[in-house]
């Protein structure tokens, strides 16, 4: 079923958070070479997921990063922002690839097959690594906008909805970064 020559997984890091771009990766990796450790990005260290990312990069036929920032997300919904990155993160593969594999369930079409997998990031490599690069992009993604906006802890929680990013958002309402689509940036609003 799966047995193609470029098989590419693809997964998302952000869609939960309350704050910056979401990510999508797509990744192609060698099938003749395993790379040990891949597992789902959410059941690894930083560290040890900042370890793979290095590894993946360097051992990938092909991998590519791509995003939907807070302005597309506002505009059209997460779940299309979500989808429009991983669109273009398989666009953006410097192979052609046949077949995509992608975590969810559903896949946004690209210009070849492509099948949805619940669980993907616990069942195949190709997108157990892309969620693992997805996660480290946006990660460090993360850690730049909090020298930026530093009143958010953006560092400390990646944009997620914890009762410290909470607490910020009501003492000093969003920021640029916020997903103003989101209920509890939108609530901050009005304080």
């Amino acid at each position: 079923m799966y047995r193609h020559e470029y098989c590419d997984g693809v997964d998302e890091a952000g869609r939960g958070p309350l704050a910056g771009a979401v990510f999508a990766a797509a990744v192609v990796l060698n099938p003749f070479t395993i790379i040990e450790g891949l597992r789902d990005s959410k059941q690894l260290t930083a560290k040890r997921r900042e370890s793979l990312d290095q590894v993946i990069r360097e051992q990938a036929v092909a991998f590519c990063i791509a995003r939907a920032d807070v302005t597309e997300i506002d505009e059209i919904n997460i779940l299309q922002a979500t989808l429009k990155a991983m669109q273009r993160a398989v666009k953006g593969l410097s192979v052609t690839v046949d077949f995509v594999l992608v975590d969810g369930n559903r896949t946004p079409g690209f210009d070849c097959e492509s099948e949805w997998l619940v669980k993907g990031d616990a069942k195949i490599d190709a997108i157990k690594a892309a969620s693992i690069i997805a996660k480290v992009a946006r990660d460090k993604e993360m850690v730049t906008l909090d020298e930026i906006y530093p009143l958010y802890g953006l560092a400390r929680h990646k944009g997620y909805a914890t009762a410290y990013h909470l607490d910020a958002l009501k003492k000093h309402g969003p920021c640029p970064v916020h997903r103003m689509s989101f209920a509890p940036c939108r609530q901050r609003e009005l304080f």
